[in-house]
C-alpha cells in the first residue's frame, strides 16, 4: 500500500480523532413529497418522529429544480478543499440513490446529502446536493435510521475551518433493544479503522453501516480502478463490521464517489488505505456477531 495518503489541514490537529454518541435505534420508512425542498421533505418527517440524529438512505423519484456542487481545490490556504461553482441542470433529474445526514445548523434542521443521479440529457453524475435549492419533483423513497438520545449539530471545526456535523449524547439509550452509534471522523484517519473503533468503543460485537456521507483522499478499491483526485464526495453503499477468525473486528465497506476531475467510481474499498479528507459522518447499527 505504501505510505498513507495525507492532506494538511489549515488549523491545529485536534487530539481526539473521532466524536461519537450512541442511541436507541428507530427506523422510519417514508416518502419525500413532491413540491417540497429536499431539506423540508426529509427533515419534516424526522422531526415529527422525534429524531434528533439520523442517517437516511434515499432512492428513486426525481428532482427539479435541482442544484449541486462537486469537490474542488481550495482557492486559498484557508481550507484543504472547497466546492465547485453550482450546477443547475434544466429539466427533471432522476435520482438513483444517495445518503443523507440529518441534524441542525444555525439552530434550524438541515441535511448533508451526497447522491448519484441521471440528468435530463441522460448523463450520470454524483455530488453534493444543495438542499434548499432543490425541489422534489416525483416521490422519493427514504429509510431513516435515527435516535432521540443523540443530537447532531453543525459545529465549527478549527482544524478544517468548516462547520461539520457532530453527534452529541443527549441522554443514555435504553438498556434493551437495538442501538445505533453515530460518529464524525476527522481528517487523515483511515475509514476502516474508524468504523472498527466505533464498534469497539460502544461495545458492539458486530455492526452494519447505515447511510454514511463524507470525503476521502482519493480512493483505493479492490474491484475498481484507483481514484487519484485528492478531493472527493462519497457516500456508503454497504458496510459491515464482524469479528475475524481471531475475534478482531474487521470492516468491509463499499461506496460511490465523484472526484474533483468529475470521475465517477463505485466499489469495495481496500482496508487501511482510504483516509478521510475533511470529515466522514457515520452511523453503525449494532448487530449480532
Amino acid at each position: 500500500m505504501g505510505e498513507p495518503r495525507r492532506v494538511q489541514q489549515p488549523g491545529p490537529e485536534a487530539q481526539g480523532r473521532m466524536e461519537s454518541a450512541v442511541g436507541s435505534l428507530r427506523v422510519l420508512d417514508f416518502t419525500l413529497q413532491p413540491g417540497l425542498t429536499l431539506n423540508a421533505a426529509i427533515t419534516g418527517p424526522l422531526l415529527e418522529t422525534g429524531f434528533s440524529a439520523a442517517q437516511v438512505e434515499i432512492s428513486g423519484g426525481a428532482l427539479g429544480p435541482f442544484t449541486y456542487v462537486m469537490p474542488a481545490a481550495s482557492p486559498d490556504a484557508t481550507h484543504a478543499a472547497w466546492y465547485s461553482a453550482p450546477f443547475t441542470p434544466q429539466g427533471t433529474t432522476r435520482l438513483e440513490h444517495g445518503n443523507v445526514t440529518f441534524g441542525r445548523k444555525d439552530g434550524a434542521s438541515f441535511i448533508h446529502c451526497h447522491a448519484f443521479w441521471i440528468e435530463p440529457d441522460g448523463s450520470r453524475h454524483c455530488g453534493h446536493i444543495m438542499p434548499h435549492d432543490t425541489i422534489v419533483a416525483a416521490p422519493i423513497r427514504a429509510r431513516a435510521y435515527g435516535a432521540a438520545e443523540v443530537e447532531t449539530t453543525a459545529d465549527f471545526d478549527p482544524e478544517t475551518n468548516f462547520p461539520l456535523f457532530t453527534p452529541h449524547a443527549v441522554r443514555a439509550p435504553a438498556t434493551d433493544g437495538p442501538r445505533i452509534a453515530f460518529a464524525r471522523v476527522r481528517p487523515n484517519v483511515d475509514l476502516f479503522h474508524a468504523v472498527e473503533e466505533l464498534c469497539r468503543r460502544h461495545g458492539f460485537a458486530a455492526g452494519r453501516m447505515r447511510g454514511g456521507v463524507g470525503s476521502i483522499i482519493g480512493a483505493r478499491f479492490s474491484d475498481a480502478p484507483a481514484v487519484n483526485d485528492y478531493a472527493t464526495e462519497v457516500f456508503v453503499t454497504s458496510g459491515v463490521v464482524a469479528p475475524d477468525a481471531t475475534g478482531a473486528l474487521v470492516a468491509d465497506i463499499s461506496l460511490s464517489l465523484v472526484g474533483m476531475s468529475g470521475v465517477l467510481a463505485q466499489g469495495r474499498l481496500v482496508r487501511g488505505d482510504n483516509p478521510v479528507l475533511i470529515t466522514f459522518e457515520l452511523a453503525v447499527e449494532e448487530a449480532a456477531p
